[in-house]
């Protein structure tokens, strides 16, 4: 019997491989694919600004790091000792407003410098809902302060597809060979309540093919399908029933590997995935001879591997236990 609704997701047009420089900002997705990639020693920088969840937010932050623009002082906050910026998540914070302020700049110039010379970006975008405030505008976070500061609404497809319209003609013009990948977030925001959470991905999603029928630099990877249909089970949630678990993030993951990556680039993956593995082998007894003939073994794999793939840490760490 069949116990899932599975489909193909056809090769990419803009494949990713470990000549690759990716920029991966937005929601959990980004995070969790960003990291992965990082993980299998690919160039990716990921959510420089913290977890970022409204498409708009994101478009802004884009522009912000194209033409580096200065951070709004009306926007800096501080509580309980520490500086918050509305523009971004609580993550960039500072114990200063000047720190803040370089703080910021510095992620706008890594990110300016990723899309300059970068071949990817991936958006996840998470949420339709967005939060205003009378003085700042959209806010990416609220920080914690009282909700009575903020408004809160839905944004029409619209007004998202304008703003977009504009940012990605910016970055055609700016960064003619970048590539950039849409996904939804299968995170479920129902905090907002779940019809309101349906309503606000049905937006994104239209959203996203509205720009990728646009732009020829655009396409959309399908996340947020595979989660409500191929895994469309509690039994792929962590227990908050909100974030898929890892056994749904590793088979998005080898889904996004099947799309994105050749044959050349999944086999590098999986050698690397083993890498790691022997790395957080932990031996019952690390004297024996059997652990230090693994460990000498490994290090020779490293050593290896180092010629096209940056280990030096992971063979400086091993080197003392040589034998």
């Amino acid at each position: 019997m069949q116990w899932s609704t599975e489909f193909t997701i056809p090769e990419s047009q803009f494949p990713i491989s470990h000549q690759s420089k990716i920029l991966s900002m937005g929601s959990c997705f980004a995070q969790t694919i960003g990291q992965k990639m990082i993980d299998a020693k690919m160039d990716c920088l990921v959510n420089p600004f913290g977890t970022i969840f409204h498409p708009m937010i994101l478009g802004d932050l884009l522009d912000h790091a194209i033409f580096q623009d200065k951070l709004e002082e009306n926007g800096i906050l501080e509580r309980e000792g520490l500086y918050f910026y509305l523009g971004v998540h609580s993550d960039l914070h500072a114990e200063s407003p000047e720190e803040l302020k370089q703080k910021y700049a510095h992620q706008l110039s890594s990110v300016r410098q990723y899309l300059e010379t970068g071949s990817h970006l991936i958006l996840t975008f998470g949420t339709a809902w967005i939060y205003e405030t009378e003085d700042f505008g959209r806010v990416a976070n609220c920080h914690k302060l009282p909700q009575k500061q903020f408004s809160k609404k839905l944004v029409p497809l619209d007004e998202m597809e304008f703003h977009f319209n504009h940012i990605f003609g910016n970055i055609s013009r700016a960064f003619p060979n970048l590539k950039i990948i849409l996904t939804v977030s299968p995170v479920r925001h129902i905090k907002d309540g779940i019809p309101e959470n349906q309503l606000s991905k049905s937006l994104l999603r239209v959203l996203c093919s509205q720009l990728e029928n646009k732009f020829s630099f655009v396409s959309y990877y399908p996340a947020y399908e595979v989660m409500m249909d191929e895994l469309r089970d509690y039994r792929f949630y962590k227990k908050d029933l909100i974030h898929p678990s890892e056994e749904a993030e590793d088979y998005i993951w080898e889904k996004w590997s099947n799309s994105y990556f050749s044959n050349e680039t999944q086999a590098k993956v999986l050698e690397l995935q083993k890498i790691k593995l022997e790395l957080a082998h932990r031996a019952l007894n690390p004297k024996s001879e059997g652990h230090h003939k693994f460990l000498n073994n490994l290090l020779q794999k490293l050593e290896r591997l180092n010629r096209e793939f940056d280990f030096s840490k992971e063979i400086k760490s091993l080197n003392p236990r040589r034998v």
